[in-house]
């Protein structure tokens, strides 16, 4: 359910045209409800983890509770569609084309900090082609 959910607001991000305001919303509801899902299983199953964060082990020993690798895959989902947010705001702010914007949600939704590279790389050009002192902010 949570991933057919996010993939709503992917779909959002991706196909409605950067002309319209709506997509945003739309996925910024998305994970709203995405984190209070999160933060119920925080709250539910936090104290049956019997792992840590010191090691890669002791994340291991957290996800081997259900509740908590839901809550892990959950997080993942939220984030990253927040990062796909902004992306799509931010190529809407400089005129990045959405055919250009696509592939880079297509990948952050993915791959996560790859797709967001790709952004970065995308709008630097962009912005380098307008001459833009805004390249360098994030």
């Amino acid at each position: 359910m949570s991933g057919s959910l996010a993939l709503a607001g992917w779909i959002a991000l991706a196909a409605v045209p950067l002309r319209f305001r709506i997509a945003r919303p739309v996925a910024l509801a998305v994970a709203l409800v995405l984190t209070a899902l999160y933060i119920a299983l925080i709250l539910s199953y936090w104290s049956s983890g019997t792992g840590d964060f010191q090691s890669l082990a002791g994340v291991a020993r957290l996800f081997e509770h259900p509740g908590l690798l839901l809550a892990g895959w959950i997080h993942y989902l939220a984030f990253d569609l927040l990062v796909g947010t902004w992306e799509r705001e931010e190529a809407r702010r400089i005129g990045l084309a959405q055919w250009v914007l696509v592939p880079c949600l297509v990948l952050t939704f993915l791959f996560g900090p790859l797709g967001w590279a790709a952004f970065l790389a995308c709008r630097t050009v962009r912005l380098d082609s307008r001459h833009d002192t805004a390249a360098v902010r994030p």
